[in-house]
């Protein structure tokens, strides 16, 4: 039970706030739904429970792939997130189904008029100011992950880093970026309807919220997809080759892996030596190296070996340093 609590402990915490934040807006909706039966409001409930199952499974599986590797399992439980990430786009899969067809019934066959108006809108505007705060914690996590100073509001910053933030945290921060914009749509819906009388586009806008929840689907799918799988990390690999080079003892690089398992990174190397210098001193060689190699962002486990230099120069990438690990060599 203490190693189950410790783990959990170090679960994502986006994803678990996200979570609960999700859950009682879901709560809020369906009430609110239940009072006006808009069907925009339909669209949002089902949203922010999908969005709350995901994430809490989000948060079980970022917990349960820092477990430690055992004999059975050497590699660690690393893709565990990856594997959890793949079974939680389902429910989120299975709610955007659901929200476009009834979207689309009530645009082919809308009411005549909408009632609660200012029920919905004020539960809309709780649930875009949460889901926003939200969404600027997990772009402060983004930022974090990938060594970056935050400056104001992090989610435009977060942007250009979102690839290299972790599983969890990329989800999280897709999520919570659609369900802020769902909540602006739903509210535009809700006062142009009952201004114009046209409440066809409530359920216009919940087909436009159900695709949207696809798109999430659609990219969360294909990148844990990679990682279940065992996805290079290309820009680590060119900055790892580059740090191993630089020392004088390695000639050349034959062999470079650079694997993303789940949150981690593991590097898998063959460095090219001098055939005259004694396996005493490349056990030090390999030492400084491992703990060199360990110390950059991400980087839990190392396995190098040498070989006999054949005169012939493999490596050939530019040196490029990812920016959180910038001042680490």
């Amino acid at each position: 039970m203490k190693d189950l609590v410790s783990l959990l402990k170090g679960g994502n915490k986006p994803s678990l706030l996200a979570a609960l934040v999700n859950a009682f807006l879901g709560t809020l909706k369906g009430v609110a739904f239940f009072l006006t039966g808009n069907v925009a409001m339909f669209a949002e409930m089902m949203h922010s429970f999908g969005d709350a199952a995901n994430q809490f499974f989000v948060f079980i599986g970022s917990a349960l792939s820092k477990k430690a590797p055992s004999p059975r399992f050497p590699n660690g439980y690393g893709r565990v997130v990856n594997l959890v990430c793949l079974g939680a786009v389902l429910i989120v899969a299975i709610l955007s189904y659901e929200t476009i067809k009834e979207g689309l019934h009530h645009f082919l066959h809308p009411a005549t008029e909408s009632s609660g108006m200012y029920i919905a809108l004020s539960v809309l505007a709780i649930g875009a100011f949460l889901e926003l705060i939200v969404l600027n914690k997990a772009a402060k996590e983004v930022l974090h992950e990938v060594g970056v100073e935050g400056k104001g509001l992090a989610i435009f910053q977060s942007v250009r880093y979102l690839k290299r933030a972790k599983p969890a945290t990329k989800l999280v921060w897709m999520e919570d970026l659609v369900a802020t914009g769902g909540n602006v749509l739903a509210i535009l819906a809700i006062v142009i309807a009952h201004f114009t009388g046209f409440y066809r586009l409530e359920g216009l806008v919940s087909i436009i919220i159900g695709l949207m929840m696809f798109y999430v689907v659609g990219r969360v799918f294909l990148d844990n997809a990679r990682g279940a799988i065992g996805e290079t990390d290309e820009e680590m690999l060119v900055h790892i080759g580059n740090l191993v080079m630089q020392d004088p003892n390695v000639a050349d690089i034959a062999r470079l892996e650079v694997i993303k398992e789940g949150e981690f990174l593991h590097v898998e190397l063959v460095a090219e030596t001098d055939s005259k210098l004694s396996l005493a001193y490349l056990d030090d060689v390999r030492d400084h190296l491992t703990e060199l190699l360990l110390n950059q962002k991400g980087v839990t486990k190392v396995t190098m070996a040498f070989d006999e230099d054949d005169g012939e120069r493999a490596w050939t990438h530019t040196a490029t340093i990812p920016e959180g690990n910038k001042g680490r060599i």
